[in-house]
């Protein structure tokens, strides 16, 4: 009974989508909705296309074994982030009025460090993608109480996932984001009133989970275990801020106010609702501990799903997975994008200068397609959990995107070397730290490569000029000008 109730709830996000793709008439359509998105639908985007598996299971499934110190990432670090996006970059880029945020490293700091830092953009994708059709191959494992393999699950899912992106790109996004948004909040809020009374009242499960010590956000105040703490903040905080997903959801607005006050809106309610499946997770110790000891030694992330399923009722299943995967299917979609985006305007468009409209939409398309295909493999190959894969998907952009995207808005000095440079040391030393990293070590690779990424930004912007500072004009977006069909 349950996997018909949910394939009703996919056919519906497909119709969704394919209604949202007969009102895409050209690229901006596709790639940013045509600037034309109200408040409540970019918040809703920006909410959820944050909201994706990991804060579902991975989050809660990290917490209850570590604590809020195990997740100062995410969901933390993802809050600053939007925090930051919406007080401070929101304005100074949707005055731009460019199509990607590769297009601001071209107009800031030349061609060379567009094609580098958009490359780098689209690689942090791989692992945030990969968890999520990694979480949907579990869910249909899950909802098909074994008959669908978890690999069958996420062939099943990148296949609906790609379908209706395909065909409606960001427009298809807004729509399902909304609707799926709904879903999560009256579910989630549902099974918190739910298992919260089975677990003897909310009072209860937090008082347990602050008597356990799971609020304290660092272990100690050694200096290792400051920096440790920074390193985690960071990596979300900054490396999410020049991602093409959160840059497209300021463009897509209608206007530049929406566009601050909706993202700062998406970015709380983010937080207030991670905490729901938090708390879901650890009243699980209260109502069946046995179980909770089982899928601790074996995946910590499958802990709430079998909650529900073997202790609530139906109405309660279906609203449970009706929320999941629509968290899951709404970053899925956004994040599947928004690299396609960027690839075809910053990379493939450098070799196809004379794209037409309906050609350049055509190409966003078939990058679609093959990101789907990238992805999966990865996912398919991968053994990381769904938090690491997010987590270790920004660690490429803090290092490398963040002092250029930070310098080129906000200190007039910086130089077209100096961001080749902050590019250069950031990913160097990155690199060569993490491949060689302990856990005893003093300095997390990520942040040491931030700092070296800022040295570089430094001393190439204040040094002699070597290499000629590519600062240009601002072009056109693509799409702008051209007729629709």
């Amino acid at each position: 009974m349950l996997i018909w109730f949910v394939t009703g709830y996919l056919l519906i996000t497909l119709g969704i989508g394919f209604y949202a793709s007969t009102r895409v008439r050209n690229s901006n359509d596709f790639a940013a909705g045509g600037r034309s998105m109200s408040f409540p639908i970019v918040a809703a985007m920006v909410f959820a296309t944050w909201f994706g598996s990991e804060a579902v299971l991975g989050i809660p499934a990290t917490f209850i074994e570590e604590g809020f110190a195990g997740i100062i990432e995410d969901p933390f670090g993802s809050f600053g982030c939007l925090m930051l996006v919406g007080l401070v970059f929101a304005r100074p880029l949707y005055r731009m009025n460019l199509l990607t945020i590769g297009d601001f490293f071209r107009k800031r700091f030349g061609p060379k460090v567009e094609l580098i830092t958009s490359l780098v953009i689209i690689g942090s994708y791989l692992g945030w993608i990969a968890a999520q059709l990694t979480a949907l191959g579990l869910v249909f494992n899950v909802l098909s109480d074994g008959s669908i393999s978890t690999t069958n699950g996420m062939l099943i899912g990148t296949a609906i996932v790609l379908v209706y992106t395909l065909f409606g790109g960001m427009l298809s996004v807004a729509f399902t984001d909304f609707f799926q948004m709904v879903i999560i909040v009256v579910g989630l809020g549902y099974l918190t009133w739910l298992i919260g009374d089975m677990a003897g009242g909310a009072d209860v499960v937090i008082s347990h989970a602050a008597a356990a010590g799971k609020f304290t956000f660092i272990n100690s105040f050694e200096p290792k275990d400051i920096v440790a703490f920074i390193g985690a903040a960071v990596t979300l905080m900054f490396g999410s801020i020049p991602q093409q997903d959160v840059y497209a959801r300021v463009m897509s607005a209608k206007t530049e106010n929406i566009a601050v006050r909706a993202t700062v809106v998406g970015g709380v309610f983010y937080l207030c609702f991670c905490m729901l499946p938090i708390f879901l997770t650890y009243a699980a110790l209260m109502i069946d501990p046995e179980m909770v000891k089982k899928w601790l030694a074996e995946d910590a992330q499958m802990i709430l799903p079998h909650l529900i399923l073997e202790r609530t009722p139906l109405f309660a299943q279906i609203m449970f997975f009706g929320a999941l995967l629509s968290a899951i299917l709404s970053t899925a979609s956004g994040t599947l994008l928004a690299p396609s985006v960027t690839f075809t305007e910053n990379v493939l468009k450098r070799f196809m200068p004379e794209m037409n409209d309906r050609q350049f939409l055509k190409a966003m398309r078939v990058s679609i397609f093959f990101c789907a295909i990238a992805t999966l493999s990865f996912a398919l190959y991968s053994d990381a959990s769904i938090y690491e894969m997010v987590g270790n998907a920004y660690k490429v952009t803090l290092v490398a995107a963040v002092v250029p995207l930070f310098a080129g808005l906000f200190w007039k000095r910086a130089t077209t070397q100096g961001a080749l440079l902050a590019v250069a040391f950031g990913l160097l030393s990155w690199g060569t730290l993490e491949m060689t990293y302990q856990d005893a070590d003093f300095w997390p690779p990520q942040l040491a490569g931030l700092l070296f990424s800022l040295l570089g930004m430094l001393l190439g912007s204040l040094l002699p000029q070597f290499l000629q500072d590519k600062q240009a004009p601002a072009e056109a977006p693509v799409f702008a000008g051209q007729e629709a069909y």
